[in-house]
C-alpha cells in the first residue's frame, strides 16, 4: 500500500510508522486528516504520542501536494490533555528531565504552528490543557456543540506554560489570564466568543460536514499563497503602520503578481476558467 504522506496525491489511507498512536490519512487532491489514536486514554498525551506528533507535522511540512491538514481525536475525544502516569512519572524527575520533557511538547507545537497548508483542529468531547492548545495552534478550529474546554493545571499546582503562546495569540492576554488563572471549564459557545474556536457545529456528523467544505473551500485556492498569507498575518500583527510595513506590504503584494500562481491565478480569473491547482481544472 502506498504511504499517503510520501505521496500525498493518492486517496488511500495508512498508518504513519507510530501507527499504534496516530494515523494519517490523505486524499488524491491534498487533504490530510492526522488522527490522535489513543481512544483508551481519551487521547491523553505522554512522551510518546507527543513524538508521533512531531513525527507526522515534520513529514507533512516536507511533503508535497498536502493543501489542508485537519487534526482529530479517536473516539469521541479530541485530547484529554496530560495522560496521568506521565504526569505520575514527571512527579519523580529532576527539573532538566521535566525539561526536556516539556521542550518536546513546545517543538511538536510549533511543528504544527509553521506548517504551510491550512491546519484545523476538528474537536469533538473535550479539549483540556495540551488538548486545547493543539486547537489554538491551528489556524481555524471547528468544535461540537457538546464540547468542553479548559487549562486546569493551576488546580494541580502547575502552569499552562507550552501552550501559552497559541493560546494567547488566539484569545489574547486578558481572556488567557482568566482562564489560566481559574482553571475552569468552559463550553463551545464560550470558545467562540473568546476566539479559541472559529465555529461551532450541533454534531460528530455536522463537524464531518465542516470538514468537507474547509477542504473544498481551500483546495480552490494557490497552495503557495496559502502559505504566503498565514505568515503575512502574523508578520504585520501588532506592528506599527509605518514607512517600513508599507514598503514591506507592497513589496509582497508586487512578488505575488508576478510569481507563477499570481500570474496563472489572474488569467484564469479574466478568462473565466479554473487555475491550475483547483479540482476539475483544465
Amino acid at each position: 500500500m502506498s504511504n499517503p504522506i510520501a505521496d500525498p496525491l493518492v486517496e488511500v489511507p495508512d498508518f504513519s510508522p507510530t501507527s499504534e498512536l496516530v494515523r494519517i490519512v490523505a486524499t488524491r487532491a491534498g487533504a490530510v486528516t492526522v488522527i490522535m489514536h489513543r481512544p483508551e486514554r481519551k487521547n491523553a498525551f505522554n512522551a510518546d504520542l507527543i513524538s508521533a506528533l512531531s513525527e507526522a507535522f515534520e513529514t507533512l511540512r516536507g511533503a508535497e501536494g498536502v493543501r489542508v491538514v485537519f487534526l482529530r481525536g479517536e473516539g469521541g475525544t479530541f485530547s484529554a490533555g496530560a495522560d496521568l502516569d506521565w504526569m505520575r512519572a514527571a512527579v519523580d524527575r529532576s527539573e532538566s528531565d521535566n525539561r526536556e520533557d516539556a521542550f518536546a511538547m513546545a517543538h511538536m507545537l510549533k511543528q504544527l504552528w509553521d506548517l504551510p497548508a491550512l491546519t484545523v483542529a476538528l474537536v469533538d468531547g473535550g479539549a483540556f490543557g495540551g488538548g486545547a492548545g493543539l486547537a489554538a495552534a491551528c489556524d481555524l478550529a471547528i468544535a461540537t456543540a457538546d464540547a468542553k474546554f479548559s487549562f486546569s493545571e493551576v488546580k494541580l499546582g502547575l502552569i499552562p506554560a507550552t501552550v501559552s503562546p497559541y493560546v494567547v495569540a488566539a484569545i489574547g492576554p486578558r481572556a488567557a489570564r482568566g482562564l489560566f488563572a481559574t482553571g475552569q471549564l468552559f463550553e463551545a459557545e464560550h470558545a467562540l466568543r473568546i476566539g479559541l474556536i472559529s465555529e461551532v457545529v450541533a454534531d460528530a456528523q455536522a463537524l464531518a460536514a465542516a470538514q468537507a467544505r474547509i477542504a473544498a473551500e481551500i483546495l480552490a485556492c494557490a497552495p503557495g499563497a496559502v502559505a504566503d498569507a498565514k505568515r503575512l498575518a502574523f508578520d504585520v500583527y501588532a506592528q506599527e503602520i509605518d514607512h517600513g510595513l508599507m514598503e514591506d506590504t507592497a513589496r509582497r503584494i508586487a512578488q505575488a503578481r508576478v510569481s507563477g500562481e499570481g500570474q496563472e491565478g489572474v488569467r484564469a480569473f479574466l478568462e473565466r476558467r479554473k487555475p491550475v491547482w483547483a479540482p476539475g481544472a483544465d
